[in-house]
This record gives C-alpha cells, structure tokens and sequence, in this order.
C-alpha cells in the first residue's frame, strides 16, 4: 500500500545492483540493512554496509546502495511531505557500479525506463535468519 506521508520498500539487491540511481533529494531517507553486504556510495566515497547497519541520509545528500557478496536485503524508509523531486547528478564512483546518469537532470521517468517496470518478486531466502 502506497501512504502519501512516507515510502516504506523492502528491496532485495542482487550482487552489483543499485537500489535506485545516485540522486538527492529534500527529503531524508533511512536504510536498514536486513542481511547481506551492500556498498552505500555517499557524496562520492564508498562505504561497506553489512547486517544491521543504519544508514540516516539527511536531505539533499547524494546516495545510492549497490547490493554486494551474494546480495542485499534493504528496509528503505523516506519522508515525503513538502513536495520536491530528486536531482540525479554524475558521479564517477557511483558510475563505476552502474548507478549514475550520464548528464545532471531531474527526469526520474527518463533514467529508471533503462531498469524496465518494478516486478514484484519472492525474497530468495538465504540472507536472514531462520
């Protein structure tokens, strides 16, 4: 169910696939490391992320998560009152892993269209406990 206050998205990320593309946005973002190894790409540096690490992204901070090892299991939470898009910046590292637009812009619908529609799928089992 989609609430018009708050997104909350569990994602499964295979290995060397990005949650979303590198972006900022005016609204802060929350990220829960459920199991697995992902790298978090944050203003342009690299930083390991393994299960239970939080990651707090403060507004108008350039972020993406790029599942790693045999994969990522990631609670995204993002606030979304008071309006605004994302802006999609280039960025070399995050272009290393795939995550990154090839010129600055604000057309969300023109990048993802790349990836193809969201598909619903079954967790794969494996990354947490029993």
């Amino acid at each position: 169910e989609r609430f018009p206050e708050v997104g909350f998205n569990l994602n499964f990320l295979p290995p060397g696939k990005p949650i979303a593309i590198y972006h900022y946005e005016p609204h802060q973002e929350g990220f829960l490391m459920l199991g697995g190894e992902a790298v978090l790409i944050v203003d342009g540096e690299e930083r390991p992320l393994r299960r239970w690490d939080y990651v707090h992204c403060p507004r108008d901070v350039p972020h993406v998560i790029v599942g790693a090892g045999e994969g990522a299991f990631v609670l995204a939470v993002g606030g979304r009152l008071g309006g605004g898009g994302a802006t999609y910046p280039v960025d070399a590292t995050a272009a290393k892993h795939g995550a990154s637009v090839e010129e600055e812009t604000t057309n969300a619908g023109q990048e993802y269209a790349k990836f193809g529609p969201l598909v619903d799928s079954r967790y794969p089992g494996g990354l947490l406990p029993e």
